[in-house]
C-alpha cells in the first residue's frame, strides 16, 4: 500500500469551458484581498492588543507579513504552474504524495470552516454596533454564545446563510457581489485610518510592549490568521482568463495591500485609546466612539457589515472547491462533487454551511481563530516544502513566475511557520492533534481504498 503515491500535473490541470473563465487580474486581486482582509484586522487587532501584544500588535502584524510573504512567493509559482481548484491540496498531491495531500486538504477545509465561523462572529459584533448607534437593540441571549451568557449567536448564523445563497448562484453572478463587498471594506478601512489619525494620542503607545517579546510573538501567531486566505485565490485558478499572469499578480499585490493596511490600522487603533480597552468585537467602530466620532463610527460599522461578508464568500468558495476536487480524486465520497446547472458543488457548499452555522452560533471567536491559524500554518509548511520538490521533479514545466532563492525561501518559510505554531497555546495544540488523528483515521478507513490514483494504476 503506497500512501505516498502522487498525481501528474497533466492529470490535475482542471478543464472548464471558456464561458466559466470569467475572472480577470482585477477580479482575482480583489478576491484575494477579500479573502484576507476581514475579521483579522477589524476584530482581532483589538483583542490581540488587549490580551497579547499591547500597542506592539503592529509589530506582530509586521512579523506575520514577513512569514506570509515567504509563503505567497511559493503559492505564486505553484498556482501559476498547477491550475487546479484543489489549491494547496493539489500542490501537495503532485509533489509530496497522497496521505500528506489528504491531511492538507482536510486541514484547509477545517481551517476555512473555522475562520469563516470566526469571521461571521466578528460580523455579528459590527452589526450589533451599527444597530446600537441607531438605538435598535436585540436581546443579548440571541447575539451571544452560551459561554458569554447567551443562547445562540443568530447574527453570525445569518451572515453564513446569506453568503452561501449568493455562492449557490455560481462564480459569474457572485463575483459582482464579491467585488462590491471588497471595495466597500477597503473603503471603510481607509476612512478609519484617515479619520482615526486625527484622534491619535501617542501617549497610548506607552508602554509599547507591555507583554514583552513573548507577547509580541504570541500576538504574531494569533494575528497570522489575518493573512490566511491565499488558498482561496489559488483555488480559483481554473476560472481565471490568464492564470499564468493573473495569479502571481493577484497574490503578491494583495499581500502588499493587506500588510500596509494591517500595520496602519493597528498603529491608529492603539493610539486612539488604551490597548486595555480593546478587548471588543467591533474594535474599529469602538475606537471611533471613544474618540467621540459617532457619525464615522456608524459609517465604519455599516461598511464592515457589508465588507466582512467578502471573507465568508472567499472562504466558502475555496472550501467547496477543495471538497469537490478531493471527491473527484476518490478520497471522500462522490456526492461531494455533485454540481448544479451553475457548476456549483452544492452538496459540499451546504454541508460546509451547516458546520459553520453550528460553530459560529455557539463558539468563542478567538478560540476559533487560533484553531484556524494552526491548521493554516501546517498547510503552509506543506506548500513551502512542495515548491522544493516541485523544482526537482518538474524542472521543465513552463513557469510564468519563479519563487526566488529556492530552497532558501521555502525552507525559511517552513521554519517561520513552525515558530509561530509553537507560540500557540497548549489547548490549541491538543485540539488540533485530535483533529489530525481524526483526519488520518478517515483517510485509512476510506480514502486510501477509494483513491482514483490507485484505481488508475491497477
Amino acid at each position: 500500500m503506497n500512501i505516498f503515491r502522487t498525481q501528474k500535473i497533466e492529470d490535475v490541470s482542471q478543464k472548464v469551458t471558456e464561458d466559466q473563465k470569467n475572472l480577470g487580474t482585477l477580479d482575482l486581486t480583489l478576491m484575494s484581498i477579500g479573502s484576507v482582509i476581514g475579521t483579522g484586522v477589524m476584530v482581532l487587532t483589538g483583542i490581540v492588543a488587549a490580551k497579547d501584544s499591547g500597542p506592539a500588535v503592529s509589530i506582530s502584524f509586521a512579523i506575520g507579513a514577513i512569514v506570509a510573504a515567504l509563503i505567497v512567493l511559493c503559492y505564486a509559482e505553484l498556482s501559476a504552474s498547477i491550475q487546479s481548484s484543489g489549491g494547496s491540496y493539489t500542490f501537495t498531491y503532485v509533489t509530496l504524495g497522497e496521505v500528506l495531500a489528504y491531511v492538507v486538504g482536510m486541514c484547509v477545509v477545517v481551517a476555512y470552516i473555522l475562520s469563516t465561523a470566526t469571521v461571521a462572529s466578528g460580523w455579528g459584533s459590527y452589526l450589533l454596533s451599527l444597530l446600537d448607534i441607531i438605538n435598535i437593540h436585540i436581546p443579548s441571549e440571541l447575539t451571544k454564545i452560551p459561554a458569554d451568557g447567551g443562547i445562540i449567536n443568530i447574527p453570525a448564523i445569518l451572515a453564513i446563510l446569506l453568503i452561501t445563497l449568493v455562492l449557490s448562484r455560481g462564480t459569474k453572478e457572485s463575483k459582482k457581489v464579491n467585488n462590491t463587498m471588497v471595495l466597500v471594506k477597503v473603503g471603510v478601512i481607509a476612512i478609519f485610518i484617515v479619520v482615526g489619525a486625527f484622534h491619535m494620542k501617542t501617549s497610548n503607545w506607552i508602554p509599547f510592549t507591555p507583554y514583552g517579546t513573548t507577547g509580541v510573538m504570541t500576538g504574531a501567531a494569533s494575528v497570522f490568521f489575518a493573512y490566511c486566505g491565499f488558498d482561496a485565490t489559488a483555488s480559483a485558478a481554473p476560472y481565471v482568463k490568464n492564470p499564468k499572469k493573473a495569479l502571481p499578480i493577484g497574490l503578491l499585490v494583495s499581500l502588499l495591500v493587506c500588510a500596509l493596511v494591517y500595520v496602519a490600522v493597528s498603529l491608529v487603533l492603539t493610539s486612539i485609546t488604551s490597548y486595555k480597552n480593546l478587548n471588543v468585537g467591533d474594535a474599529l467602530s469602538y475606537g471611533l466612539k471613544v474618540a467621540g466620532d459617532y457619525k464615522v463610527a456608524f459609517i465604519v460599522s455599516l461598511g464592515s457589515v457589508i465588507g466582512i461578508l467578502a471573507v465568508i464568500f472567499a472562504g466558502n468558495f475555496a472550501t467547496s472547491e477543495i471538497f469537490s476536487t478531493m471527491s473527484k480524486d476518490g478520497l471522500i465520497p462522490k456526492l461531494f462533487d455533485k454540481k448544479d446547472k451553475n457548476g456549483v458543488p452544492y452538496i459540499s457548499l451546504w454541508s460546509i454551511c451547516i458546520v459553520e452555522v453550528i460553530l459560529a452560533g455557539f463558539c468563542n471567536l478567538k478560540t476559533l481563530a487560533d484553531f484556524a491559524s494552526i491548521a493554516f500554518l501546517l498547510v503552509y509548511v506543506m506548500v513551502c516544502s512542495s515548491i522544493i520538490v516541485f523544482r526537482k521533479k518538474y524542472p521543465k514545466v513552463e513557469r510564468s513566475f519563479k519563487t526566488p532563492l529556492v530552497p532558501f525561501i521555502p525552507a525559511l518559510g517552513v521554519v517561520c511557520c513552525v515558530i509561530l505554531m509553537i507560540n500557540l497555546s497548549k489547548i490549541t495544540w491538543i485540539v488540533f492533534s485530535i483533529i489530525l488523528l481524526i483526519i488520518l483515521i478517515s483517510y485509512f478507513s476510506y480514502g486510501v481504498r477509494h483513491s482514483k490514483v490507485l484505481k488508475d494504476k491497477k
